[in-house]
């Protein structure tokens, strides 16, 4: 153990909760949250949907969706217990492929958000058009 809860590579057969691994890598802000989102099909190690309690290797492959942005990191060191941030950040290495999507992302949300909106909501003509709009008529 390197930090107090921290197991580190040497540990060959050490294995962490995914759960527990999401929350000490400062993915989510709680287990529970962490949790939720591996039941919810959120979170895939090695390109297989998981349940929380399975275990967790260095090496392994792990792929996180919240919300929007996608994560694609690579586990480098297990930990059970939550740190600091710099600490967080060591247990995984994100792929460089991951990092350009979620920017691109970024950027992209940051554009639409500066889309003028409309003074009024639409009248029902305007609704009208817009549904033909939509639906291609």
């Amino acid at each position: 153990m390197t930090m107090s809860g921290t197991r580190s590579q040497a540990d060959g057969a050490a294995a962490v909760r995914v759960d527990k691994w999401l929350w000490a890598a400062r993915f989510f802000k709680s287990r529970t949250e962490a949790a939720r989102a591996v039941d919810g099909g959120k979170v895939h190690v090695n390109g297989a949907r998981v349940k929380a309690a399975r275990p967790l290797h260095v090496g392994d492959s792990v792929s996180v969706q919240k919300g929007p942005y996608a994560y694609h990191v690579t586990v480098q060191a297990l930990a059970e217990r939550r740190g600091p941030a710099p600490f967080a950040r060591t247990l995984y290495a994100e792929s460089d492929r991951s990092i350009a999507e979620r920017e691109a992302l970024q950027a992209q949300r940051r554009l639409a958000g500066d889309a003028p909106h409309p003074a009024r909501r639409p009248d029902k003509k305007a609704r009208r058009q817009l549904r033909r709009f939509v639906r291609g008529e």
